[in-house]
């Protein structure tokens, strides 16, 4: 007996073994949220392409419906500002921001970012005053159609944009697609934001009068 017992060990062992890197090796499905209750130190997705679990449907008061389809958020055209808002935690320096959005219907912008620089607001627009118009809103008071941030671009209605957001005590840069689009140092400059956007904070997304579908919106931890 004592010989027959020795001789199994070995099998149970490797057994087990094998369990484990099995069940450890498993790929994780694309787009799965990671702890979307507070955003952990490298990164998450915080959008899991079918519910709004984590933001609410911003109370504008002039906003359009708000639905999610084939793994977008899609911002209908309102009278005003549509938008989403996340509420749960959220860095407010020291991170980056990255999402896909596109222009549906509409001529005004289709990614309004609300996000905070420490204890400040600030909005970066993508496509406004009349769909062209990339900058940050506002700075010393300046809105992004009238401050250094001021850029011009074309954009394509159903098109994808890649935008990426760095947030750090110094500066804030954003990109869309391979392009860099903002490149601000903060210094002793004043941000602030639209009272369109107030609801927003601390960190939301909208668009103007637009048609907007949004994906992929994913938040990571920048290293000091």
């Amino acid at each position: 007996m004592k010989y027959r017992v020795l001789k199994q060990i070995p099998v149970v062992l490797i057994l087990v073994a094998i369990s484990f890197m099995l069940s450890t090796c498993r790929p994780r499905k694309a787009g799965s949220i990671t702890n979307v209750s507070s955003i952990p130190a490298d990164s998450t997705y915080i959008f899991d392409g079918k519910s709004l679990n984590g933001w609410e449907i911003t109370n504008f008061g002039t906003q359009g419906p708000v639905t999610i389809s084939d793994g977008e958020i899609i911002l209908g055209m309102g009278d005003g500002c549509t938008g989403i808002t996340w509420k749960r935690d959220f860095p407010s320096l020291d991170y980056e921001v990255t999402l896909d959005a596109r222009r549906v219907d509409g001529n005004d912008f289709f990614c309004g970012m609300t996000f905070p620089v420490g204890k400040y607001p600030c909005t970066l627009i993508v496509g406004g005053w009349g769909g062209t118009i990339v900058g940050l809103s506002s700075i010393n008071g300046m809105d992004a159609s009238e401050n250094e941030t001021t850029t011009l671009r074309k954009f394509d209605k159903d098109r994808w944009y890649r935008i990426k957001l760095d947030v750090t005590g110094d500066a804030i840069l954003a990109w869309i697609d391979d392009e860099k689009v903002v490149d601000f140092t903060i210094g002793d400059n004043i941000l602030s934001i639209r009272p369109e956007v107030e609801l927003s904070r601390p960190f939301g997304i909208a668009s103007w009068r637009t048609t907007a579908a949004i994906r992929n919106i994913r938040v990571v931890r920048l290293e000091r």
